[in-house]
């Protein structure tokens, strides 16, 4: 049978992978190609005082570099949160606006201050180790509790508490969760913290970028996990290019987990730079860069409280979430502490639930969509729920009932019967 369910699927790249010949980024190499090097904030939080690159401007084999001030001349975009969200008081979300190169203040440690182009990736350090920068350090803070606190820092003037949304999921029910925990036997509940994650994907992040003067398009290699997906909001929203004058192509990657689905400020740099020396530019991450600079995932901080009668059957459930979504919005940085709560309830009957989400921005580096996002908290809350043993109690004992009794007691008395079943095992 062609296309069959459960039929196994050959995999035709592997021997080419593993015998090293595969092509990845780093392995692209152009005719008079230059090394493009990132100068980024050693600091959490502060005021850009001055920048003077002039020195680094006549150092040997320098043929550009770039600050804030040239990005803004040039009119290019800011890196986007593509996803809208609307808080619980009926208001959008408030934006979080990232330069490709910090213009007056810098939100965290990593986060791009000037570009250097020149003949050599040796020139390149020599030169941004010679742009002179005057920082006026601010407090900083870095867990989300903290940020939300009273005094807190500011990260942004217009975002107040560093709250960036209040949103309550719109499947769930407020006043009938109420309802349900007036009348409650027992409640239970957990708090969970899901620690803030880096990739650390064996290939680091890239870029390389060449220009056809008579097409007027330019080409960016760069290992994504979609080359459309990054291609057109860094097209129209950040170079304020036409799509048709913007081709991207992911050779091999070498990981990605979500890390590499999104735009990043170097994308746009070196689209950018190619445009003002006429020649190809090469950036290639290191592995200190990717700690500071690659998007970053989970860090949030969920309360649940779990309502149930003397029979040990859910009646209600409340969910409280933080999410630390890092300085600036990630492209989907609201939507993983958001939608990923869905998923809460799990295979559980549940009378009614509410979810409630508030998202801070403190001064890690940001937040995104990471290898699963949000996908380990709902089985770990629903996991802890049904086994009594797990949880404590705030207004009475926990069931006595046994962990596998007491699951299947919670569970819905009737069962959907799937259209299609896949077989536990396949011939290969």
């Amino acid at each position: 049978m062609k296309f069959g369910v459960g039929q196994p699927v050959r995999r035709h790249e592997d021997l080419r992978l593993i015998t090293g010949r595969g092509r990845y980024t780093d392995d692209v190499v152009l005719p008079r190609m230059t090394q493009a090097f990132v100068l980024r904030s050693p600091v959490a939080h502060a005021h850009i005082k001055r920048i003077d690159a002039s020195a680094a401007r006549r150092m040997p084999g320098v043929l550009f570099v770039g600050t804030g001030e040239d990005v803004r001349a040039d009119g290019l975009g800011d890196v986007p949160c593509t996803v809208p969200l609307m808080s619980r008081d009926g208001k959008p979300r408030h934006d979080t606006p990232r330069p490709v190169l910090a213009l007056g203040k810098v939100r965290h440690v990593g986060q791009p201050v000037a570009l250097v182009v020149a003949e050599s990736l040796a020139a390149a350090r020599d030169a941004a180790e010679a742009i002179e920068i005057e920082y006026e350090t601010l407090p900083a803070v870095t867990d989300a509790k903290d940020a939300t606190g009273a005094g807190a820092p500011q990260l942004f003037d217009d975002i107040p508490g560093n709250i960036v949304f209040d949103w309550d999921n719109d499947t769930g029910d407020a006043k009938a969760t109420d309802a349900a925990f007036a009348k409650a036997a027992r409640v239970v509940t957990l708090d969970l913290v899901n620690n803030r994650v880096v990739v650390n994907s064996m290939e680091p992040r890239n870029a390389i970028a060449d220009y056809d003067p008579a097409s007027g398009r330019s080409t960016l290699y760069t290992a994504t996990q979609g080359a459309h997906f990054v291609r057109d909001p860094l097209a129209e929203l950040v170079l304020k290019l036409p799509k048709d004058k913007l081709r991207l192509i992911t050779p091999n990657v070498g990981g990605g987990f979500g890390m590499k689905a999104f735009v990043y400020p170097e994308h746009a740099l070196v689209v950018w730079a190619i445009r003002k020396i006429a020649r190809p530019v090469k950036w290639q991450e290191d592995r200190s860069e990717g700690f500071v600079s690659d998007n970053q995932g989970r860090d949030h901080a969920t309360r649940a409280e779990l309502a149930l009668d003397r029979k040990g059957r859910f009646l209600g459930l409340r969910v409280s979430i933080l999410a630390n979504i890092g300085a600036y919005l990630s492209p989907f940085g609201c939507f993983v502490p958001t939608r990923s709560t869905d998923l809460v309830s799990g295979l559980y009957a549940i009378g009614a639930i509410h979810i409630n989400v508030k998202a801070c921005a403190p001064t890690p580096c940001r937040s995104a969509p990471i290898a699963a996002p949000g996908g380990p908290r709902p089985p770990i809350c629903s996991s802890a729920w049904s086994t009594p043993r797990r949880a404590s109690s705030a207004r009475a004992p926990t069931p006595s009932a046994a962990s596998i009794s007491c699951r299947r007691r919670r569970c819905p008395t009737r069962r959907r019967q799937n259209s299609c079943s896949i077989p536990a095992s396949s011939k290969r």
